[in-house]
């Protein structure tokens, strides 16, 4: 019951796409992340607060290093929000546990000889199928002059990777999940806002009331995807909770059909299908090598 957690967590991770999608016509990217950083700065400093927490880290550059990452990788998440299918760069951005998947087996090739490298053919085959997806899935949008938001889309998976490998450390010492969620709000807010000191905010009469609305809950729903998230991987079985995830591409995909009327071709379905199987095969066989490993977050 409590891998649902996870259900709802993208439920409001794919919401929150949608909002980004809306707000992207008047607002660009830097803003985005900043309105998102502050009000998840806000929502989660009083999360904190309220339930006796302390915002006081021993450990203020593990949180700088996984601020930038993921807030490199959003950026670019919501740069392809705003250019692709709401379906197409979801599924792009849930590449991050086949990047994952890709840095285990290089580091194996690598750094190991013999049977323990030999024993990551399985894993290789998992990425291989992934970025085969990724091919399908963006051959259909080279037409339409969007094959550079899909590299960026397909890019900031990576930068969730790597994000997810350092909220994993961050973990293992101790470091509160609301904590962690707060300082990576704080990064957000305060690269946006240096952001916006170059590129300036847009006109508030050229905005339309649409995008200004979904200003706040973007925020939110990202901060309670999180905070969904990390109860379903404290309370839920680790493998069940880490497939549940792909349920955020179903929401998505069921947003682009009926609120934006995207098209996507037959060979783009096919693709993203191909990256949720294989995405699925590499949380399996990553998650009987290490079972307790804990969420990524958006």
């Amino acid at each position: 019951m409590q891998a649902l957690w996870m259900v709802l967590a993208s439920f409001f991770f794919a919401t929150m796409g949608v909002g980004v999608k809306v707000a992207s016509a008047s607002f660009n990217t830097v803003e985005l992340l900043f309105y998102r950083g502050l009000v998840g700065l806000v929502f989660m400093g009083i999360v904190v607060l309220s339930r006796g927490g302390s915002l006081r880290t021993r450990v203020p550059m593990m949180h700088a290093w996984r601020g930038m990452i993921g807030v490199l990788s959003m950026g670019g998440w919501f740069y392809a929000l705003g250019r692709l299918p709401l379906a197409t760069a979801m599924t792009l951005n849930y590449m991050s546990g086949v990047w994952v998947a890709a840095f285990i087996v290089g580091g194996a090739l690598l750094f190991s000889q013999g049977p323990q490298a030999q024993r990551q053919g399985p894993l290789l085959l998992t990425v291989l199928a992934g970025f085969a997806g990724v091919v399908l899935t963006l051959r259909p949008t080279i037409d339409h002059d969007q094959l550079f938001a899909g590299v960026v889309g397909l890019l900031s998976g990576m930068g969730s990777a790597l994000a997810y490998l350092q909220v994993t450390a961050l973990g293992r010492i101790g470091e509160p999940e609301d904590r962690t969620v707060f300082f990576f709000a704080l990064a957000t807010a305060l690269t946006g806002g240096a952001g916006v000191l170059v590129t300036g905010f847009s006109p508030w009469a050229q905005v339309s009331w649409q995008a200004a609305a979904w200003l706040i809950p973007i925020g939110l729903l990202a901060s309670l995807g999180q905070w969904c998230m990390t109860r379903a991987y404290s309370q839920g079985a680790t493998l069940v909770v880490a497939n549940l995830q792909y349920s955020g591409i179903v929401f998505a995909a069921l947003y682009s059909l009926l609120l934006f009327g995207d098209q996507i071709a037959l060979m783009g379905w096919l693709g993203m299908a191909l990256i949720v199987a294989s995405g699925l095969a590499a949380t399996v066989l990553r998650t009987r090598a290490l079972p307790n490993t804990p969420a990524e977050e958006h």
